[in-house]
């Protein structure tokens, strides 16, 4: 007879960071990479922006693995369909971390970004753990269906984002559709949608427009 049981313990990961908090920053940056990346080359889409203005915090998804079947290459993933509810409470936790460490509680203007599966990311923690933020920007991935407008009641002023590609093939017209109008529904108040030509990749042109 199989029996699955459950254990707690203490895990350390690590996390990246671009440029340096001063007295100069005025935009901080909370950026959840997509599967198959690492924080520190997630963090290339970023050096665009002026060091002296932005500090970009990049967390790590623990669940890390070999690309393409080679033994060379490695890549993370943040969530699977596997005790998905129990793998997100572990993410959390590691993300409160990463919060309380770099004192985001102290900062003014904080942008949340997730990019493609690190939009289902970036959502969760802002709803699961009420954090403000100026910007929440959404960048080529769907929110989790779990979700609901009064998730996100307590952000009267935030900016609600949502970017894709138009050749985006995990985003074709139906299924953006559907987001959209899920979207709207969502966020009444403050979406602002934002399309480019191109396919699923990071968009750096319209990231620049929030720093």
């Amino acid at each position: 007879m199989m029996n699955e049981k459950q254990i707690s313990y203490e895990i350390t990961n690590t996390y990246n960071t671009l440029n340096q908090y001063t007295h100069r920053t005025k935009c901080v940056w909370l950026i959840f990479h997509g599967i198959g990346y690492l924080s520190r080359y997630f963090l290339k889409y970023f050096k665009h922006l002026d060091p002296e203005e932005n500090f970009i915090i990049a967390p790590q998804a623990q669940s890390k693995y070999y690309l393409n079947g080679e033994y060379k290459h490695v890549g993370a993933s943040w969530l699977t369909r596997e005790n998905t509810e129990l793998e997100i409470e572990n993410m959390l936790k590691y993300l409160d971390a990463i919060y309380e460490n770099e004192n985001l509680r102290e900062v003014e203007n904080l942008n949340i970004m997730g990019y493609s599966q690190g939009v289902s990311v970036a959502s969760r923690f802002v709803a699961r753990r009420m954090i403000p933020c100026k910007n929440l920007i959404l960048h080529s991935g769907k929110l989790p269906q779990e979700l609901r407008t009064e998730d996100f009641e307590f952000l009267e002023n935030t900016s609600f984002n949502f970017i894709y590609g138009t050749e985006d093939e995990y985003l074709r017209s139906g299924v953006v559709k559907v987001e959209e109008d899920r979207l709207k529904k969502i966020f009444p108040k403050n979406l602002k949608i934002h399309t480019f030509n191109g396919g699923h990749e990071v968009n750096t042109e319209l990231i620049s427009k929030f720093a």
